[in-house]
């Protein structure tokens, strides 16, 4: 049985730092009105603006999702400072730090960011998203580098789908989740 979209859950998986707006506010309010669930890791950058744009579109299913680092090995009870963004309205807290290029260790939330969903949409990035990246690979989700230029990107793996405008996303969603109605 295929879940309806409300049950459905699309990661974005992008740059800590860099809020690349020209990607992730359009890309937001897409996943906000395909009536999904928008799964990040909850911290700033392409995190904050996608979760933004997609909690600023009325909606009438999904729930912005944000899978939270603890504070660090020394303090595993406790969130990071910063975390979760303010979009966020279901924080999952979780024993596991920040995983930057440790990302594939068995001590990385990343690995809960792409096995929880459904089909992965991928912006600039840096080290801890291409860990991101290779998980998708290896458990072989769904997924999509979405990017205006491929300088942007040189470090991810030239085979991973790539989209250059929202209409491409948009079309490889609708390959990978459900239709409504």
């Amino acid at each position: 049985m295929i879940p309806p979209p409300s049950q459905v859950t699309v990661g974005v998986l992008g740059s800590g730092s860099e809020e690349h707006l020209d990607l992730a506010l359009p890309l937001g309010r897409l996943l906000a009105r395909l009536g999904v669930n928008l799964l990040t890791g909850a911290g700033g950058g392409v995190m904050n603006s996608v979760s933004r744009a997609f909690t600023e579109v009325e909606r009438v299913a999904g729930i912005c999702i944000g899978i939270v680092p603890c504070a660090g090995a020394h303090d595993r009870a406790s969130r990071k400072p910063g975390y979760p963004n303010p979009f966020v309205e279901l924080a999952i807290d979780t024993h596991l730090p920040l995983s930057g290029e440790q990302g594939t260790g068995d001590l990385s939330r990343n690995h809960i960011n792409v096995l929880s969903s459904a089909a992965l949409v991928v912006l600039p990035g840096g080290a801890g998203t291409r860990s991101e990246i290779e998980l998708a690979l290896r458990y072989a989700k769904p997924i999509i580098i979405f990017t205006s230029s491929d300088a942007l990107v040189t470090a991810f793996p030239e085979g991973v789908r790539r989209a250059r405008d929202i209409g491409d996303v948009e079309v490889f969603l609708e390959e990978h989740i459900p239709q409504r109605g």
